[in-house]
């Protein structure tokens, strides 16, 4: 019974998916430190505000609405986003395309029976099973 369990916690995928949640975590306070303590206070500066909305409210029929915590919730969600996106994804994005650059698809062409699409040298539409004539690519010299 426990060797089960061991072996399925051995395995590279939920090993990995823990050192990935336990990094995420960790990143999460570093991000959510720095729109803390860089960002909200830029966004007092602009707005004229002290960067802390958490106290503001209205009242309607007698009925108070604390709107501040949710605007403060927003702008957080919003600069974090701004953040991950700029200083994470896009890096991440433009080094995997200089580093690991896709590899050319194979040249296709409509099958004449069922129009389905097939590579330039098949001799079989893997579709309708008709027999076409392989296209002939010249030679680079």
């Amino acid at each position: 019974m426990l060797k089960g369990f061991r072996d399925f916690m051995m395995r590279g995928n939920v090993v990995d998916m823990g050192v990935g949640i336990v990094i995420g975590a960790a990143f999460t306070g570093v991000v959510n430190g720095f729109v803390k303590a860089f960002l909200t206070p830029l966004v007092g500066l602009v707005t004229g505000a002290t960067g802390d909305y958490s106290n503001n409210t209205f009242s309607a029929a007698g009925v108070v609405f604390p709107y501040g915590g949710f605007v403060n919730t927003l702008i957080s969600f919003l600069l974090t986003a701004a953040v991950l996106y700029f200083c994470v994804v896009l890096p991440v994005t433009k080094a995997t395309a200089r580093y690991l650059p896709k590899k050319p698809k194979p040249a296709k062409r409509p099958c004449p029976e069922c129009l389905t699409e097939i590579p330039e040298a098949a001799t079989r539409c893997s579709a309708c099973t008709a027999v076409v004539q392989p296209v002939v690519v010249p030679a680079a010299r």
